[in-house]
Parts: structure tokens; sequence; C-alpha cells
């Protein structure tokens, strides 16, 4: 048992490269299907569990050890304390590859169709719970590593993130089922067949005339940017780069200017909004009526728009009941936010209606879509300089790519310290800046009208086919059962 459990933890540390910025888009379905191999040479449900938690905690402390990052570097928790903390963070992820294993084990029956069927309903299963359980972080989901060029992208507008995550589990047990006829083969031939033949469908259309878009990205470091003596760098970076880089819409990154709204001077806001509409990332709100993260667009007579940010991340933009101790351990500034409204309207800015959304926001697949078909672009805001020079910026990336397949629009990407992009919407990347540097990236895009199958529905196909996954292994438990 111990040299599977060690070789479920290498398979599942293997499994990151399958994410950007490697993106050996094929690696996750082998490792998956050799970890089927695992699960199946031991006996207990609790066994099989160890084997998903061990392959969850490679995969996690490899792909997600970032998190160390934003508490010890940027955050100035002591060191012994913040690995304490990121260890514990990719333990909690690691559950849900152990739940699904052991539902796994609990639900098999030995047969081997059924089984490859309950792997890939039990696994999205896992996926998609650990995608709202406490507020949710469905961040390295299977689907996520199926962006272009993999053949599964194709699958992405009609069936979503947790979809794909079915599609490749179940690819993965038909590749490692042991099975003696080609049948299995064929299947997985005919499934990326199909993938690649969906990739060709066009789910939407160009709705307007197009705009320039100037994308800004300070490069301000997070270990000065709350400090008060470096407010007007803050400002005179941004609107230097506006004034250098004139669009008909100027997109600045989640807090950009670190200070409320309200106290921006109105003379930056004209600087700013001098060629066109503006879209800033700043905090608003009083003491008393409590602080939001917002997207506030400000149009030439200094008209203003909002979007609150409504997902807001644990520990870093609010404190969870019990852990106000948390933050005498870590520096992080404006923590206690109040959470935005959900559906809130999309923003009518330089001409298009823009689904503004806010650093991971843009995870969530179904709080994306609420905004549809109504919006013509995507939007998101981020300040990734809480991460370093990690993975997490090209694994953002990578996400705001698979939200842009599923709803058929253009995601413009501005940020902090990168990376700054703008996505097409079959999920190809037309514009990228460097990370670390001060620059603008300035772009023609167009807004899109119309709705693929997942706006429409959202995760309920992958929901069902989870459901549909289980019944047959279930239903030939419960047969043996009465006989």
């Amino acid at each position: 048992m111990t040299r599977y459990t060690f070789a479920a933890l290498l398979l599942g540390a293997a499994s990151a490269l399958g994410f950007a910025p490697f993106e050996v888009f094929f690696l996750p379905l082998l490792t998956l299907g050799l970890l089927w191999l695992l699960w199946r040479r031991v006996e207990t449900p609790l066994q099989v569990a160890v084997l998903g938690f061990a392959w969850g905690m490679g995969l996690f402390l490899t792909g997600v050890s970032w998190v160390y990052v934003s508490m010890h570097d940027v955050g100035a928790m002591a060191a012994p304390l913040a690995a304490a903390a990121t260890l514990a963070f990719c333990a909690l992820l690691a559950v849900f590859p152990a739940l699904a294993g052991y539902l796994f084990g609990r639900w098999r029956c030995h047969d081997k169709w059924r089984d490859a069927l309950l792997l890939a309903g039990v696994w999205t299963f896992g996926e998609w719970l650990r995608g709202w359980v406490l507020s949710g972080f469905p961040w390295l989901a299977i689907g996520y590593s199926q962006t272009p060029p993999s053949p599964l992208a194709g699958f992405a507008p009609v069936v979503g993130v947790y979809g794909l995550g079915f599609i490749a589990a179940f690819i993965a047990s038909l590749l490692f089922g042991g099975w003696r006829h080609w049948t299995p083969l064929l299947i997985v031939v005919a499934i990326l067949a199909s993938g690649q033949g969906l990739r060709g469908v066009v789910w939407t259309e160009p709705v307007g005339t197009p705009i320039t878009v100037s994308l800004l990205q300070g490069n301000i470091p997070q270990t000065l940017k709350w400090v008060p003596e470096r407010l007007p760098v803050s400002i005179e970076t941004y609107t230097r780069l506006a004034a250098e880089h004139p669009a008909q819409l100027t997109v600045l990154p989640e807090t950009a200017i670190p200070t409320l709204f309200e106290n921006i001077p109105r003379q930056v806001l004209r600087d700013l909004t001098r060629n066109g509409d503006v879209l800033i990332g700043t905090a608003s709100g009083t003491r008393a009526g409590g602080y939001s993260n917002d997207a506030i667009a400000v149009s030439g007579d200094l008209s203003v728009r909002a979007y609150s940010k409504a997902h807001l991340v644990p520990f870093g933009e609010f404190v969870p009941p019990g852990f106000e101790w948390f933050f005498g351990l870590v520096n992080i500034p404006m923590s206690g936010f109040t959470p935005g409204s959900p559906g809130q309207a999309p923003l009518a800015v330089g001409g298009q209606r823009l689904m503004a959304n806010i650093c991971y926001e843009d995870l969530f697949g179904e709080e994306i879509i609420a905004a549809l078909p109504a919006a013509t672009m995507l939007v998101n805001l981020s300040n990734t300089a809480w991460f370093g020079d990690s993975l997490a910026q090209p694994q953002h990336l990578q996400i705001s790519r698979m939200r842009a397949i599923e709803t058929g629009r253009p995601m413009l990407r501005a940020t902090n310290t990168g990376m700054t992009a703008a996505i097409a919407p079959d999920g190809s990347v037309t514009a990228v800046l460097p990370p670390f540097v001060s620059d603008a990236l300035t772009v023609t895009v167009r807004g899109y009208r119309g709705s693929t199958p997942y706006v429409r529905l959202g995760n309920a196909v992958a929901i069902v086919l989870m459901a549909l996954a289980c019944l047959p292994a279930l239903g030939q438990r419960r047969w043996r059962y009465r006989r």
C-alpha cells in the first residue's frame, strides 16, 4: 500500500504539467487512468480514498504552492506558519479526490464498463463539490487542462469545464481498463474526433462595430502598493499609461488606484477619460455602509456605473467566522469587503455591454453566465502581484480562456503584474503582455451576441452526466444484493 500511495502522489504531481504554462493536455488523462489502475488494486474504500488523497496532495502541492508566496513573501507571515497553512490548504483540496476515491471504493461492482462510467461520475462529483463548498475553489479542475489545442476543447461550449472533466475521466478509464478488445479505443477516437469537430462550430456571432481597448498593467509591487505615500506613484503610472496608449475604452486592473473611489481627485478621472471611457478597479464605500471591491466605469462626463465583486476570497477579502486570529499573523490590506449582489447587470461602456469580473470570479462559470446573453464581452480585473512570479499567472490566464470558450465571448484581462491579455471567443490568446513590465496592451475587439448550450444550461449537463454515470454500478450492486 505504501508504494501505491507514493505512486499516486507522483502521478498527482505530474498532472500539474497538464495545465498552463506547460499545457501537456493529454498528461492528466494518463495520470488519472493510472490512478484508476491503483484504485482497482486495493480492496477497501478507505484504501482507495487514501490513494485519491495522495494524488490530490501531489497535484495541489505542485500546482497551487503559490499560496505560500501570498502569505509569506507578500503577507509577511512567518515562514513556518505560511508553510503549515499552505500544507493545510492543499490537504483540504485533496479531500475531494479522496472523497471521489471513497465513493468509487464503495460503489464499484467489478464490471469494467460500469466501473469506467463510475470513475467519471464520482470524479466529476468531487470536482463539482470542490467548486462550491466553503465558497468554492475549483482551481486545477481537470477540464481546465483541455483548452486548445486539446480536441476536447470543442465540448466546452456544450458541457462546461466540469463536463470536460467528466469526458477526460471517462477517456482515462477507457485507456487503462485492461480491455481485451478494440471497442474502448474506438470510443476514445470517436470522442476526440467529435470534440475536434465541435471546435469548428461557431455558437455566437459578432455584433456592433469594433472598438479599441487599452489594457493597463502598472506593475506596482504589492509590498509598496498600499503605502500611503506611494499613492501618487500609482496615480501617475496609470494616468501616464492611459495618455500614452489612447483608446475608446481603457481598463485598469483590480484596486489599481489604492484608495477609495470617493477619494480619487476628479482631475485624475478627467485625465483617465480624456480619450474615451475608463473601467477602474478600486474600492468604494464607507465605514458605516461597508466597503466593496469594484470595477467602476467612468465616462467623459464623469458619469459612473459600477460592478461590485460578489464572490469574495475567503481570508483575502472577508473573515470567515472564527478565523479573526488569522489576520493577526498576516498583513492583508482591505480585507473586510462586503459582497456585491449576485446577477448584476452588464456595464454599458465604450459602446459595449461588459460582464466585469474581479480576481478569481472568472473561476466560476455559472456565475459568469448570469449576465448572459445580454453581455457582449467579458472583462477580468486582477491583481496577481499577491502571487509573485509563480504558476498562478499562466494558470489564471488558462481559466479565463475556458470562460471565453464556454460563453462564446471575447475575454479581456487587465492585471497589475500579468498576465494582461486579449482572448478570442474560441479561447485563443490574440495578444498578451510580458509579466512584470509596466505597459499597456492596445487591441481592437468586437462584441458577440448569442448563446452557447452552456450559457443556456450551465452546469446542469455535467450534473446529469455524473448522476447517470453512477447509476449502472449502483444498479448492479443493488441487483447483486437482492440476489
